[in-house]
């Protein structure tokens, strides 16, 4: 009923937090915003149906995330997931636990030092007197936990027998969990309540327990444990039934003798009962046993405790494997429980906390960011945002883990992992792609030469604005009209198309920068993004390029019954601010300035020269390699005085 409950308010947050991160997504998608649907939308799934599957690619990732983190939280089997939970939990007990004396718990240790004075093994003579010791002394209740499978000295069996029975002596007893071959039965079971199912209580298939003389103690507790598979205690069965009836684990057991009422132990479905092991070893006050019988140990420290007795030397005590170190004392798991029992009953205990539902709220709060910073935001800068997310969990799961024994601590870190892991890498890769296709696209206006020039250069912005030396240069096809007006429209765009062609790849192999196409011209330039000393030579190779280009394509139109071509064209050199320029819709790389409006100028006077080049003075200044022929003064639209205009000598 409890699991089934789980599963069904998990779903529901699952499902909610899916929204979540849906509008979160559809908000950022193509960084514009999304309209969510309106209160008068008919089909709730409408917007879903906008999204393409690339935007429900991008979207799985962080859904898988949250996936993954819902399915830790679920009930499950042992798994690589519990080792990596019980190892965190493991970091977090060794942390919390506390070193404040415990008042209300005195352990009684049979150490080297009291082996040392007193050999071992002991009489039941001894243990009496030990026992009787403590009780005189003001104990509350004393437990034992030493198991006496086999009769002693009568008259000690007899004295413990009777302590058992009217003083407050809680003896030991071990249930066995394993199905083995040969059942283990030894001594008789004693204490325990009669009880038709298990109700909560952990079965067991096998014991070994005190002989007969004391089988009629009313108060005996469990010793036996199961360590998880790695090997360390971390969980007592804090009730066992065992052929109808129902034992309680040493701790329970001493508190049911001094007639304590303990808190009810919460349901977990199996009946481990999480140890806490809230407090160390160092917390509690331990007296030897030795000292104990030789009568060197203040009665005060004894009166109004309940006592544990037993062993911590490594000859005769038991040792298991804690959260608190790999050799710690079994009695220290007893005094650990009896210590959350003792808090639960003074409503010390820590309050209960939703420890699933935080774990899968944060993971769906990281899978919401990570949906819209992983498009964003680049891939150093979302490992980072990873990294602190998970920093942040293990500082939350650290408080949680003492009030929420059950959750899954690492089930956030496995979602965090796996963005990580997959979602990290994708959007790198995405974002690769697209640089790829940018640069790709920008070879179809710069040079290769220059793309790569310009990728070495480790420019922060490369083509932010600034003021360069460039030169200009505007083609235009003359007579375009007349050309294409008596043309079909394939003929009039094969034409175009052609004829661009003869002016984009002088550019481009002499290293220009396309800027734009005007329709059946363009406008591209030198010395920028990257600045060259020779782009006014390098804009007159390609002027002569185009012409020698529209010459070839001129001659088969003429034989082919066509009108020939003719391409005028201007350039000039100057300062100017290039860049990109433009909106948040739509930018553009260009150059802005007087030598590129006096370029344009050119162009357009050609038409009034024979020659098909006109040239500025300022490229005239910085060409290094080419010769020219002064066409003498002359005033263009738009300037206010007269320019010395140029064309190459070469081409006169």
């Amino acid at each position: 009923m409890r699991r089934a409950i789980l599963q069904k308010d998990l779903l529901w947050w699952y499902y909610c937090l899916c929204g979540v991160i849906l509008a979160s997504f559809s908000r950022s998608r193509g960084g514009a915003r999304s309209p969510l649907p309106s209160a008068g939308t008919t089909n709730p799934l409408a917007h879903l149906r906008s999204f393409s599957p690339s935007h429900l690619l991008h979207l799985s990732i962080p859904l898988a995330a949250l996936l993954l983190a819902v399915w830790a939280q679920w009930p499950r089997g042992a798994s690589a997931l519990d080792a990596a939970d019980e190892w965190l939990r493991d970091r977090f007990v060794a942390a919390q636990a506390a070193d404040t004396p415990e008042p209300r718990i005195l352990v009684v240790d049979i150490d080297e030092t009291s082996l040392a004075a007193h050999p071992w093994p002991w009489s039941r003579e001894r243990l009496a007197e030990l026992v009787e010791t403590v009780i005189g002394d003001g104990a509350r209740a004393v437990a034992l936990d030493i198991l006496q499978g086999e009769p002693g000295d009568p008259a000690g069996d007899m004295r413990l027998a009777v302590l058992a029975q009217q003083g407050p002596l809680v003896l030991a007893q071990l249930f066995d969990y394993e199905q083995r071959p040969q059942a283990l039965r030894f001594g008789r079971p004693a204490g325990g309540q009669a009880a038709r199912e298990a109700g909560g209580a952990v079965p067991a298939y096998g014991y070994i327990a005190n002989h007969a003389g004391l089988a009629l103690a009313p108060h005996v507790g469990n010793i036996g444990v199961r360590p998880d598979p790695d090997g360390v205690l971390r969980r007592v069965p804090m009730y066992t039934w065992f052929e109808q009836r129902r034992f309680p684990t040493l701790s329970r057991a001493l508190l049911d003798c001094c007639a304590a009422t303990a808190a009810a132990v919460p349901d977990t479905g199996d009946g481990y009962q999480r140890v806490p092991f809230s407090r160390s070893l160092d917390a509690y006050t331990v007296a030897k046993a030795g000292q104990i019988l030789d009568g060197k140990v203040d009665p005060a420290m004894v009166a109004g405790r309940l006592v544990l007795i037993g062993s911590s030397s490594l000859s005769i005590g038991d040792r298991v494997a804690t959260p608190l170190g790999r050799s710690s004392p079994g009695l220290l798991v007893h005094a650990s429980m009896l210590t959350t029992l003792l808090d639960r009953q003074a409503g010390l205990a820590p309050a209960p906390w939703p420890g699933r539902l935080m774990a899968v709220l944060f993971s769906s709060a990281v899978a919401a960011l990570a949906g819209y910073t992983f498009a964003r935001l680049s891939a150093a800068v979302n490992v980072l945002m990873l990294a602190a997310a998970a920093l942040t969990w293990l500082m939350l799961a650290y408080g949680l883990s003492a009030h929420d024994p059950g959750f899954s601590v690492s089930g956030p870190l496995l979602s965090l992992g796996f963005l990580l892991a997959v979602g990290v890498p994708f959007h790198w890769q995405l974002a690769q792609s697209g640089s790829r296709r940018l640069l790709d696209t920008m070879r179809r206006y710069v040079a290769g030469e220059v793309v790569d020039e310009l990728l070495r250069s480790g420019l922060k912005d490369p083509l932010a604005p600034r003021l360069l030396q460039v030169t200009t240069l505007i083609a235009d096809m003359q007579g375009y009209t007349s050309q294409v007006e008596a043309l079909a429209v394939e003929e009039a765009a094969k034409l175009t198309t052609d004829f661009l062609d003869c002016l984009t790849r002088p550019v481009l192999e002499k290293q220009g920068t396309l800027d734009k196409y005007t329709g059946d011209g363009l406008v591209a330039f030198w010395g920028a993004p990257i600045p060259n000393e020779q782009h006014a030579d390098l804009a007159l190779d390609a002027a002569a390029s185009i012409l020698r280009e529209v010459a070839i394509l001129s001659a088969i139109r003429v034989r082919a019954g066509g009108q020939p071509l003719r391409v005028r064209i201007g350039i000039e050199s100057g300062l100017a601010m290039v860049g990109d320029y433009g909106t948040s819709f739509r930018s553009i790389y260009t150059a802005v300035g007087d030598s590129v409006n006096t370029a344009s100028r050119l162009e357009q006077a050609a038409r009034d020269f024979p020659h098909d080049v006109i040239i500025g003075q300022g490229t005239v200044g910085y060409a290094r390699r080419h010769r020219f022929l002064s066409l003498g003064r002359h005033a263009l639209r738009g300037k206010e005085h007269p320019i010395d205009l140029y064309t190459l000598e070469a081409l006169a």
